[in-house]
């Protein structure tokens, strides 16, 4: 055993040590100084968003919604780093705009802003903002924005699609509205509270006060409240309010006509059938006001009691009067209703009529 391990011996001890080849030291050196750099790089873009992030909480403390021009915002929404949500209302809220919808869209934009502020739920992955068309008319110009106000999501990393910008025109852009569409793009879901109103309580309780003052008033004489004509108008007014969209202006909270910024044209019928302006409402119930007022005639002057051939000419003529004056009125409650439903529906379902 020792004779033969003695040859083995003497080869391990001839053998030379291996070293790297002369041309791999650059490369290795190369290598660290690449890693090194990776490192700084990653190390750079989290102080950076860091800073990013510190800067929106303390604009959010101050303000539930901060402006941004165009600097601010190519940093704080185009520019990477960012791992936070941006809700951004592009609005023109300058006085010589006279833009009523965006003052309107402001309003509940700061109420929805206000609600996620002061929610327990509050954290740095959901912000609010607005850009104004005076302060950041590059950033309209960018982003192909040609109306306000529009509502759009910039969310934490790619950029925005289209289901990021608010459809305000087939949903309106009420807080509740606005908040079920940012928990459908963020997952963030924002329970709106309202400041209280007490406008309604009050006009209740001047109503109750009138109305108990005049019983009080008339309390020796109260056969007023048995007249069926009185009721039936009472009555009618409620119709007329109800079928005419006033509950539905009072719950979505429509502007009251819409201006053109471009041309100046002032629009009182919105062009779509999912929503309306208060003036259009108001058009409806001078409408619904026409047709039952016309079928009334009508029905006075073919109900009028008497003996036809015995009339005088003066009463032929009144009641021919009537029978004329109802019979406009319904006429210009179909043309006008047709004329309507041509500016919403385009024509259908009455495309047959109109035509």
């Amino acid at each position: 055993m020792g004779a033969r391990g003695a040859p083995s011996r003497r080869r391990q001890a001839g053998r030379r040590p291996r070293y790297l080849p002369t041309g791999s030291f650059p490369f290795l050196l190369l290598l660290l100084l690449l890693c090194i750099q990776l490192g700084g790089g990653q190390k750079k873009k989290e102080n950076l968003l860091a800073e990013k992030v510190e800067q929106l909480m303390e604009w959010s403390s101050r303000r539930s919604v901060f402006r941004m021009n165009g600097d601010k915002f190519r940093k704080f929404i185009k520019a990477p780093p960012r791992n936070y949500s941006m809700i951004v209302m592009f609005t023109a809220l300058q006085p010589q705009r006279q833009c009523s919808v965006c003052r309107l869209a402001n309003e509940e934009y700061q109420i929805l802003a206000n609600s996620w502020r002061y929610s327990s739920a509050f954290c740095n992955k959901l912000f609010f903002s607005k850009v104004d068309y005076d302060e950041g008319t590059d950033i309209f110009q960018q982003l192909n924005i040609n109306s306000a106000p529009t509502f759009m999501h910039f969310p934490p990393k790619g950029r925005p699609k289209r289901a990021d910008t608010f459809d305000l025109q087939r949903i309106g852009f009420g807080a509740e509205q606005l908040a079920k569409w940012i928990a459908d793009r963020t997952d963030v879901h924002i329970r709106v509270f309202r400041p209280p109103n007490y406008s309604g309580t009050i006009a209740l309780a001047l109503l109750v006060s009138l109305v108990g003052g005049l019983l009080y008033l008339r309390r020796n004489n109260l056969e007023f409240i048995y007249n069926k004509t009185g009721w039936a108008m009472v009555s009618l007014c409620i119709v007329f309010a109800m079928t005419s969209g006033q509950m539905w202006n009072h719950i979505r909270g429509p502007p009251y006509a819409h201006k053109n910024p471009h041309n100046g044209q002032v629009s009182y019928i919105h062009g779509s059938s999912q929503v309306q302006f208060v003036a259009e409402s108001h058009i409806i119930l001078v409408l619904n006001a026409a047709i039952t007022m016309g079928m009334v005639l009508l029905n006075e002057a073919a109900t009028s009691k008497g003996d036809v051939g015995k009339r005088r000419s003066k009463s032929l003529c009144w009641y021919l009067f009537i029978c004329l004056v109802g019979l406009g009125l319904v006429v210009f409650f179909f043309s006008f209703l047709l004329s309507i439903f041509r500016s919403k529906y385009h024509g259908y379902p009455y495309s047959f009529l109109i035509k």
